[in-house]
């Protein structure tokens, strides 16, 4: 699948109106800091944090950055700390099909064909699929049209009753491994998007046929926790990787992750390469 750009909605719900010392404060309490603790990590004083945070005192541009860097803050919300202190946004957000990302394209385009057969795609900060290589193809194998309009939304894809849901058989195990991720999502990102979408897919019914919870006679040790899931009448076994981009310095980048399907078992693995060499 080709690489295509989706206009990013995960912007900050951060609060209107709001200076730079409370959105700072409201960072540093979601990550349990204390004023001294987040002082002595910023080479600051605790009466600095308290008057930055009371609008007492205006941070400079330099002390808002290494504030967010130490709280961890996203790109697109620096932008929002930036903003609310009287500076203009540091990180671009450029759209994926620009052609100053085109080596970007190109590199996420090598190593999702180059990891073939094996599924692997790419995603947005909504799960937003953006690019995809064959093996994704293989794992929808039986997805309505419905739900194949774009754009793909993977959690959605993977979730819905009449999705891959259907077909993984310890749906229960996965879903809630799927839900957890997205929980840690939320509280890291402050996007009502991405709530939005854990909210819907969360309410989504899961087929009890689905989930028999049983293991096949001749399993192996799992390393991590596999998705097993139908196809062609074989239970297929898969772990998954998502790798993100080091320090980035655009938002686009920041918000994309790369998500591969690792066999979890010999007979996968097998499988798979036969499928790949038929195709």
């Amino acid at each position: 699948m080709t690489i295509v750009s989706t206009g990013s909605d995960s912007a900050a719900a951060a609060p209107a109106g709001q200076g730079v010392g409370p959105l700072l404060r409201a960072w540093r309490e979601r990550r349990r800091v204390s004023q001294l603790e987040l002082a002595l990590r910023a080479d600051s004083s605790a009466r600095h944090i308290s008057f930055v945070e009371t609008g007492r005192s205006r941070p400079s541009e330099e002390m808002v950055l290494r504030l967010a860097e130490h709280l961890d803050v996203p790109v697109r919300e620096r932008n929002s700390l930036l903003l609310a202190a009287g500076y203009a946004p540091r990180y671009p957000e450029t759209p994926l099909d620009d052609p100053a990302l085109g080596a970007l394209r190109e590199g996420l385009e090598r190593l999702i064909q180059g990891y073939q057969p094996y599924p692997a795609l790419v995603v947005d900060a909504t799960y937003t699929v953006v690019a995809a290589n064959r093996g994704i193809t293989m794992l929808l194998d039986g997805v309505p049209e419905s739900l194949l309009q774009p754009p793909l939304n993977a959690m959605r894809l993977t979730l819905h009753p009449e999705g891959m849901a259907a077909r993984i058989r310890n749906l229960g195990e996965w879903r809630g491994h799927l839900l957890t991720q997205m929980e840690r999502q939320i509280a890291l990102h402050r996007s009502e998007p991405l709530r939005a979408l854990y909210e819907e897919v969360a309410a989504y019914p899961a087929p009890e046929a689905a989930d028999d919870g049983e293991q096949p006679a001749d399993s192996v040790p799992y390393f991590a926790l596999p998705m097993r899931i139908e196809h062609d009448g074989r239970v297929l076994s898969f772990v998954s990787s998502i790798s993100t981009f080091n320090t980035p310095m655009d938002v686009t980048v920041s918000e994309l992750a790369i998500e591969t399907f690792l066999p979890a078992d010999p007979a996968t693995a097998k499988y798979l390469h036969a499928w790949g060499a038929d195709g």
